[in-house]
């Protein structure tokens, strides 16, 4: 198979063989919009998806030249209740996998254990807002959700930048099926989240899918209608978004080659 690339309304889709080589080419257009911010304005803002999804990218934008001392981090949720020392902990994650490997300007973490929420999304809304985002690395759920925008909380026209949100069970089955935690009861209820206009309000987005069990996510992204059923379906409304797909995430779409 060969790399594929069209479009979707306004979003550029590019499909490759392996999840590696996926993970390659999102970092190669991630860089380059970190360093033509830097370039601009002598700085960057980044938000960086945590979880299984992104390990191709992390791991190929790890070994890339970029001005990581100029680049402040972001990221897009964190559960409500757990420390930043949980194995599941997207902070923990965040910290261990990136920012200890890079030194970057600074890193802004969520921190879902806060002892009081609401000044905590205050906080985290602030420095969004006084740090405007150049790229958002994200990925997509099984149940089509980007960050913990879930179809059943999720809101286009979100008056919030982040907010409580309740995860819905598919999304708790995905987090114990990609091995975080144990069984469904140990995975928190509630997150707080970056919102659907958060991430829209990014300048550009970068969105890796590997893995055949994004299968009907992707499918439904790029062939149904963009609503809410499948809020990934958001980004073909975005200005510069690219959506980056191994074969196995793309293969229930009908009009792509096969091999």
């Amino acid at each position: 198979m060969k790399k594929q690339v069209f479009y979707k309304d306004k979003l550029r889709v590019e499909i490759y063989p392996e999840s590696v080589d996926m993970g390659k080419h999102a970092a190669v257009f991630v860089a380059e919009k970190l360093s033509m911010a830097i370039k601009e304005k002598n700085s960057a803002n980044l938000i960086l998806g945590t979880g299984a999804s992104q390990y191709t990218l992390h791991d190929a934008l790890l070994q890339m030249n970029i001005g990581w001392n100029k680049i402040n981090l972001f990221h897009l949720d964190e559960y409500i209740g757990i420390d930043e020392h949980h194995p599941a902990s997207f902070r923990r994650f965040l910290r261990e996998r990136i920012a200890e490997k890079i030194n970057p300007g600074n890193v802004y973490y969520i921190n879902g254990d806060s002892p009081d929420i609401t000044t905590e999304i205050k906080r985290y809304e602030n420095l969004l807002k006084v740090n405007p985002v150049d790229v958002a690395c994200i990925g997509i759920g099984e149940n089509g959700h980007i960050a913990f925008n879930d179809p059943g909380v999720a809101d286009f026209n979100d008056p919030q930048h982040l907010k409580v949100v309740e995860l819905d069970e598919a999304c708790r089955k995905q987090q114990v099926g990609e091995g975080w935690f144990p069984s469904i009861s140990d995975v928190p209820e509630k997150a707080i989240t970056l919102t659907i206009t958060a991430i829209m309000n990014c300048k550009n987005i970068c969105c890796a899918v590997p893995d055949e069990r994004k299968s009907d996510a992707v499918f439904n992204t790029i062939t149904k209608e963009i609503n809410t059923e499948c809020p990934a379906s958001v980004l073909r409304m975005h200005d510069s978004a690219v959506l980056y797909l191994d074969k196995f995430a793309a293969n229930k779409l009908p009009f792509i080659q096969k091999s």
